[in-house]
C-alpha cells in the first residue's frame, strides 16, 4: 500500500466507519486502519453513556410519582421538569459519549442497532424508559449473538409499551375469558418479523403474524402500579394473558410451552436465512451506500449465517470487505451524524440541550423520537432537501461563531478529513475572511457532509 493509499484508508476508517475524526484520530489509524477498527470490537459490548443514570425500575418509579403529582398543580410542574430532564439527561449523555469516544466505529455500530430496534419517547411511559432501553437491552449485546440482542430488546419494557404488547391477551386466555374487553395485539409480532428479523419479503403470511402474536401473549413487565415493587421495570410472564395451545409460524410447529413458546419462535427467526439477508442489506446500506454493492451484502450475509449471528464477526467482516473502502464518500450524514461530527472536529462535546437537542428539532430528527418503528431514514433523499441544507448552513455559521476560538481552521480541516480534504475545499478554508467563516465553509463542504 502506497503512502497516499494508507492516508486515504485511515481517513475513511475514521470518517465512514466512525462518527467523524477527532484531532489526532486519523493519524492514530494510519499505521493499520483495519486493525484500528477491529480493536474497537469487544465482547462486552458498547460503552455506557453514564453509569450513574437511573435504571428502568428507577425511571418507572419517577413516572409513578409524576402520575400521582397530576392532582397537585405545583407538584405536577416540578415533576414535568423532572421528567423532561430525565429524557434530556439520557440523550445528552449519549451525545457526549458519541462526541468524545475514541471508539467511533463501536459507537456507530451501536447507533445502527439502536435504530434497528427503534422505540420512541412519544406516549405514556415511553419518555421514562427509552434511555434505559438503549443502555440495558442494546449496548451490552451489540457485539454478541443476534438472538440475545433480539430477545433482550423484545423483553424490555420500552419495546413492550411502544408496540402495545404488555396488555395483549389471547382470546382464550383466562384473563380474556373474564374480561372480553381484553384482546390480542399484533404490533410486536408484526414488527419483529417485518423490521427486526426476516423482513417483509421473507414470504410469511398474516396467519404467521397472528400466530406469533398469540405466542407472545403474556410477555409483560412490572409497571408503576405493580403490587410487588421488586418486579417494577422487569420482564414478567403473565400466564393469565397467554393464549393456550400449540402454534405454527413460518412452517415450524411450537408446542404449548408458556413463555418458552415465544422464545422458541424468536430463536428460529434469529437463525432464519432471511434474517441474515435482511440485516446484511441494512448494514451495508448504513455504512457504505444507499444502494450497497451486492458483493458487500453477500459477504455480510454469509458472515452472519456462518457464525450463527455473531455480531462481532459480522462487524469484522464489514471491516475486511474491500467494497467498504472506496475513497468516494457515498453516504450523506443524518442530522445527528452531522452535529456529532462537527463537535468531534473541534475535539469538543455538547454541554447543554441547546447544543444538540434544539438543532435536532430544527433538522427534523427529534431526540428519542423516530417517526415509526422503522426508525430514522438512512438514505440521502430524506435528509438532503434544499431547505434542510439551508438549515445546516445557518447552524454551521452559528456553531462556528460560538465555538471557533483561536484555532487554526486549516489544521481543523486536515484533522477532520485527512486525505479526503480536496484542494478546492482546502483553498476555500484558507481564503475565508475569518476563522469563523472558514469553519462554516468546512462544515458545509461536500467532503464533510458525506462520509
Amino acid at each position: 500500500m502506497t503512502t497516499s493509499d494508507r492516508d486515504m484508508t485511515a481517513a475513511v476508517a475514521a470518517t465512514r466507519f466512525g462518527l467523524g475524526a477527532r484531532p489526532g484520530e486519523i493519524a492514530a489509524a494510519r499505521s493499520d486502519p483495519r486493525g484500528w477498527l477491529k480493536a474497537q470490537i469487544r465482547p462486552e459490548g458498547a460503552e455506557q453513556p453514564d453509569p450513574a443514570l437511573p435504571s428502568t425500575a428507577d425511571r418507572i418509579a419517577d413516572f409513578q410519582d409524576y402520575q400521582q403529582a397530576k392532582k397537585d398543580p405545583n407538584a405536577l410542574k416540578s415533576m414535568l421538569r423532572k421528567e423532561y430532564l430525565g429524557t434530556a439527561d439520557e440523550f445528552m449523555a449519549r451525545a457526549r459519549l458519541a462526541a468524545q469516544t475514541d471508539g467511533g466505529f463501536r459507537e456507530r455500530w451501536t447507533l445502527f442497532w439502536i435504530n434497528h430496534f427503534a422505540v420512541a419517547a412519544n406516549k405514556g411511559l415511553m419518555p421514562a424508559v427509552v434511555g434505559p432501553f438503549e443502555r440495558e437491552a442494546l449496548r451490552p449485546h451489540v457485539f454478541g449473538r443476534f438472538e440475545d440482542l433480539l430477545t433482550a430488546s423484545t423483553r424490555h419494557p420500552a419495546m413492550l409499551v411502544y408496540l402495545d404488547q404488555a396488555q395483549s391477551a389471547g382470546p382464550d386466555s383466562p384473563a380474556a375469558r373474564r374480561n372480553r374487553k381484553l384482546g390480542l395485539n399484533e404490533n410486536l409480532g408484526r414488527e419483529i418479523m417485518e423490521l427486526h428479523t426476516v423482513g417483509v419479503d421473507a414470504g410469511y403470511q398474516q396467519a404467521d403474524v397472528t400466530e406469533f402474536a398469540r405466542a407472545l401473549t403474556g410477555w409483560s413487565f412490572g409497571g408503576p402500579r405493580d403490587p410487588d415493587p421488586s418486579t417494577r421495570g422487569r420482564f414478567i410472564f403473565r400466564a393469565n394473558l397467554h393464549e393456550p395451545g400449540a402454534r405454527r409460524v413460518m412452517g415450524r410447529a411450537y408446542g404449548d410451552g408458556g413463555e418458552a413458546q415465544a422464545r422458541a419462535v424468536l430463536r428460529d427467526l434469529a437463525a432464519h436465512p432471511a434474517t441474515a439477508r435482511h440485516v446484511a442489506v441494512k448494514l451495508a446500506r448504513h455504512f457504505v451506500a444507499d444502494d450497497p454493492p451486492p458483493a458487500l451484502t453477500a459477504r455480510l450475509e454469509h458472515s452472519f449465517r456462518d457464525s450463527d449471528g455473531r455480531l462481532d464477526q459480522v462487524a469484522a467482516a464489514l471491516v475486511d470487505a474491500p467494497e467498504a473502502w472506496s475513497p468516494a464518500a457515498a453516504k450523506f450524514k443524518t442530522p445527528y451524524e452531522f452535529l456529532i461530527s462537527s463537535w468531534r472536529a473541534l475535539g469538543a462535546a455538547p454541554a447543554a440541550p441547546r447544543d444538540i437537542i434544539a438543532p435536532l428539532n430544527t433538522f427534523g430528527q427529534r431526540a428519542f423520537t423516530p417517526p415509526s418503528p422503522k426508525g430514522w431514514a438512512d438514505v440521502a433523499g430524506d435528509w438532503a432537501a434544499p431547505d434542510a441544507i439551508v438549515k445546516r448552513m445557518t447552524w454551521s455559521e452559528a456553531f462556528a461563531a460560538a465555538n471557533m476560538g483561536d484555532a487554526d481552521p486549516a489544521q481543523i480541516a486536515q484533522n477532520a478529513l485527512g486525505a479526503r480534504l480536496s484542494p478546492v475545499v482546502a483553498k476555500a478554508v484558507d481564503r475565508a475572511e475569518s476563522r469563523k467563516e472558514a469553519l462554516a465553509v468546512l462544515l458545509m463542504s461536500p467532503e464533510f457532509q458525506r462520509r
